[in-house]
């Protein structure tokens, strides 16, 4: 049986600090965090913000250091009816908002030549953080916050007005927007290895109050994490 490594990758500090926290036996080598958590073997990622930096670092990850699961946690933008603050999301796909060659007669979003465009996520990962979520959910800081299984989209662009909000629920009909997901669930597709990606709620994705952004996003970053702590004692 294939030993298990699962990766784990945040774009921010602040989404990966619980769990280099809970890490044990950790070592670092050249900005990634090698340890386990829950007796979990894990491999630990800041990625950076952005799609590049994103797959760089997923591509990484899976070559270099042999993770068999990858896992993106994080804060999102709410896109989907009734998703308040503080509410997860888990991908059941990931594509990109922004990918765009319909002057070619191509549909928004699809990429030309490649199998798919929107990339699914594992199965197993979905169905084992719906056990972890509900582990969780009846203690603070989860109690009366919900896990929907979503899309996930992704673009390199901060979502902060309506006119882009509305595009893009056109376009896309995501759950919840944000700027890595599908470019980590894009080199897992190409590599073959199971991935999620788990957000929590920072804001509204419209909202432009960028106070309320930075009052929700350390939180969200954290409940995030917590969330996939759980989840790594299911795999």
């Amino acid at each position: 049986m294939m030993e298990v490594k699962i990766g784990i990758i945040g774009a921010m500090d602040e989404e990966i600090l619980y769990l280099k926290n809970a890490m044990e036996e950790m070592r670092e080598e050249n900005g990634i965090f090698f340890g386990k958590i829950s007796g979990k073997n894990v491999i630990l990622a800041r990625s950076g913000i952005g799609k590049v930096n994103a797959a760089l670092c997923a591509d990484r990850l899976i070559r270099e250091h042999g993770a068999t699961h990858v896992i993106n946690t994080g804060i999102a933008g709410a896109m989907k009816k009734g998703l308040r603050v503080l509410d997860f999301v888990a991908s059941t796909d990931a594509l990109y908002h922004d990918f765009d060659v319909t002057g070619f007669g191509y549909e928004p979003t699809v990429i030309p030549r490649m199998e798919k465009s929107a990339f699914p996520a594992d199965e197993n990962l979905l169905c084992a953080v719906q056990e972890a979520f509900l582990a969780l959910s009846g203690a603070e800081p989860f109690l009366n916050h919900n896990l929907v299984l979503g899309r996930i989209a992704s673009g390199d662009q901060f979502i902060s007005n309506r006119e882009a909000k509305e595009r893009i629920q056109t376009v896309c009909s995501p759950s919840c927007v944000e700027m890595e997901g599908a470019a980590i669930a894009h080199a897992c597709f190409l590599n073959k290895t199971p991935f999620l990606i788990l957000r929590c709620m920072s804001d509204m994705a419209d909202d432009g109050e960028e106070e309320s952004y930075k009052f929700n996003d350390k939180i969200a970053a954290e409940m995030s994490a917590r969330l996939v702590e759980q989840l790594i004692t299911k795999i």
